[in-house]
């Protein structure tokens, strides 16, 4: 239990979110002040942002976020589709549609189906997949993932391909981790759900019943030589403020005892799924997803945010304008449900707008789509990354690269629509490279780029 409460201690959660009710204005005013500077806060200043309450100091608190979110990634959103390659599991997981007691059919690709949807994927401008599997230890075992991660960055469609593969697969141990290591793959995604430990265990079934194993997974991965890790909530399970709280304290373990923080945390909230019949006790508005993404934001202003297809349209435009900075787009969630039917669904998705839908929203907001992985492919990961977000100097990396990815997409797959507007928001952005040689080749490669060569990066 104390290596527990070195990640996540309950009782001193639960004492800052009492000792901190009803904070009064200045002490929050003076929080968002210090959140400015970009350094972080204490979990005690992330308590008293969570139990504010004034409508015009959340507001102010957005602003601040918006501002923080601008200063550190700037204009960039970017993009990448899950790819769900088996809904086999052996967990009976009370919030998840692949839950074992579903009766329904299961569904596991073969290596040529895996082809088939990653050539869709690809058809449709992605460049990032985030690969997703149910637990099962026969049926999803490591060598299937090893080898559907092979098949993906395999397969090519024209002149394109899947340039990154993120993962998400079951806690596991050092050495599969270093497997995945092994087989390149960028970001290890795993979220805690709850960290309320008695919830945690009342709402799991199976292998991922255990607590522990679940919270040290990250640890495992990071030993493993993975640097880049993702954490995460399933806002809904729990009190949103035990949650957020706890999340930042997790977040701030690994910065300590690995000197790298986590490279994404999202905020996905329950949706409801076939045959899942959970009542919640904890559900949270919009308004409060929001205040989330701020308070996030502020409190680790180095993290990517991920807010993903489980939320409307309007929610997202809102939440890429104060902390988000990654999405996804025209996903599904269910295996093989690229381009077909789709089967038993993991949950259900709030925002169903194709790909050049989505690409034309974020233009109308002034924002530049990115599909860009240089950083994994440079070795701009894990701590060195770290060090170029907190500098704020990762513009002059990732402002180009943004352009010259988006550029792809407008050559290759972009409505008339989406193309003029695309290259309106590119000619706006390349006037924001102050750098005179990065941006004079920044041009030429634009122009290499029209003339067909992909993939050139900084």
């Amino acid at each position: 239990m104390n290596k527990i409460k070195n990640v996540v201690n309950e009782e001193l959660i639960f004492d800052i979110l009492e000792k901190y009710k009803n904070p009064s204005k200045d002490t929050v005013i003076n929080i968002l002040n210090k959140g400015l500077k970009k350094k972080g806060l204490s979990i005690e200043e992330v308590g008293i942002l969570l139990n504010t309450e004034d409508i015009s100091l959340i507001q102010k608190m957005f602003q601040t976020s918006k501002q923080i979110k601008k200063e550190i990634y700037g204009e960039r959103i970017v993009f990448f589709a899950p790819l769900y390659l088996s809904n086999y599991c052996i967990n009976d997981c009370e919030y998840c549609g692949f839950h074992i007691r579903n009766s329904e059919k299961r569904k596991k690709l073969s290596l040529k189906e895996v082809e088939e949807q990653v050539k869709i994927l690809i058809g449709m401008g992605h460049k990032r997949l985030l690969l997703e599997f149910g637990e099962h230890p026969e049926i999803n075992n490591i060598n299937y993932v090893i080898d559907v991660i092979k098949t993906v960055y395999n397969t090519k469609l024209n002149n394109n391909k899947i340039r990154r593969v993120n993962v998400n697969i079951a806690a596991t141990s050092i050495e599969n981790y270093k497997k995945l290591k092994c087989a390149n793959i960028g970001t290890y995604q795993l979220f805690q759900e709850t960290y309320h430990k008695k919830t945690y265990e009342y709402l799991h079934k199976g292998p991922k019943s255990d607590y522990e194993r679940q919270l040290f997974a990250h640890d495992r991965a990071i030993k493993a030589g993975i640097d880049d890790v993702g954490l995460g909530v399933l806002y809904g399970l729990y009190n949103y403020k035990f949650d957020t709280l706890a999340l930042v304290s997790h977040s701030k373990y690994l910065e300590k005892k690995y000197g790298i923080g986590p490279h994404t945390i999202s905020v996905p909230r329950f949706q409801p799924a076939p045959t899942v019949d959970l009542k919640l006790n904890y559900t949270i508005n919009e308004f409060q997803l929001l205040k989330i993404i701020s308070i996030i934001r502020i409190a680790i202003p180095y993290t990517g945010m991920i807010i993903t297809t489980r939320e409307k349209p309007e929610l997202r435009a809102k939440a890429f304008e104060i902390g988000v900075s990654q999405t996804s787009a025209a996903s599904v969630t269910s295996p093989g449900g690229y381009g077909k039917e789709k089967m038993l669904q993991q949950f259900f998705l709030q925002d169903n707008r194709n790909v050049d839908e989505v690409m034309n929203s974020i233009l109308q907001q002034n924002l530049i789509p990115s599909f860009c992985t240089a950083c994994y492919r440079t070795n701009r990961t894990g701590k060195t990354i770290m060090k170029l977000l907190k500098s704020g100097k990762i513009h002059e990396l990732c402002r180009p690269n943004a352009i010259l990815t988006f550029k792809e997409y407008l050559e290759d797959y972009a409505s008339t629509k989406v193309k003029k507007l695309g290259i309106k928001v590119i000619n706006k952005y390349l006037k924001k490279i102050f750098n005179k040689k990065i941006k004079n080749e920044t041009l030429h490669r634009l122009k290499r780029i029209e003339n067909s060569e992909r993939d050139l990066y900084f």
